[in-house]
């Protein structure tokens, strides 16, 4: 059901944030092809003005930076450069970035870490350079899934290898993945197994998983 609001007499349906009002426009105006660059794209993140995008995966074992000329319309979008992240990590999973541009993350199996780098200039992958790692395969061996609370004191994993968890981690020094400890999990069984993405409302109100055994998206409720 949409989600009404009303101003005076009027009352019109609110399609902002509801998936039932998705629609595709046709190849030509709303998809980009990434082959070129990445054969094997695993992750996706939008600069928060829509003006950027940059795509992971575990073929080029790199971040490939991309510049949309009209915001948020991945049609006009343009490959700009990329950063190799392989003496890091060679299967690259999950990719994050502070809200500012100026930290990078990025969650991988081989080295079962989140590896965090420094930009020097905010957005700009050229400039990112390795500053350090957090392992986290004491609760997943197979992590493929990475967010970030927004304030940088919270950051939850999720993969193949614990099948059912999804795990928090809080940071006494916000954003410092070495500051990170772990504080505790949560099973997103009975409704699903291989949790392999993970996604929070803004207000932390609500999580969202999703799966490669059920091919699903599960919401939860933080109550």
């Amino acid at each position: 059901m949409l989600a009404s609001k009303s101003i005076g007499a009027l009352s019109f349906a609110d399609p902002a944030w509801d998936v039932s009002n998705a629609e595709f426009l046709g190849a030509n105006q709303n998809s980009f092809y990434v082959g070129g660059q990445e054969i094997t794209p695993n992750d996706l993140f939008f600069k928060p003005d829509g003006t950027k995008m940059y795509v992971i995966g575990q073929a080029g074992d790199d971040v490939n930076e991309y510049n949309l000329s009209t915001a948020w319309n991945i049609s006009t979008a343009s490959f700009l450069q990329l950063k190799s992240i392989s003496a890091q990590e060679t299967n690259p999973q999950g990719l994050f970035f502070k809200p500012d541009g100026t930290k990078m993350y990025i969650i991988g199996s081989t080295g079962q870490d989140v590896n965090e780098y420094d930009l020097s200039t905010a957005w700009d992958i050229s400039t990112a350079s390795f500053l350090q790692l957090f392992s986290v395969a004491a609760q997943e061996s197979v992590p493929l899934g990475i967010f970030f609370k927004p304030d940088g004191t919270k950051m939850y994993v999720c993969g193949i290898s614990s099948i059912n968890n999804v795990n928090e981690y809080s940071l006494s020094t916000p954003w410092n993945v070495t500051t990170a400890s772990f504080v505790q999990f949560f099973r997103v069984l009975p409704q699903t197994t291989n949790p392999t993405g993970i996604f929070f409302r803004d207000n932390g109100l609500q999580m969202y998983i999703i799966s490669n055994a059920s091919n699903a998206i599960w919401e939860y409720d933080l109550v």
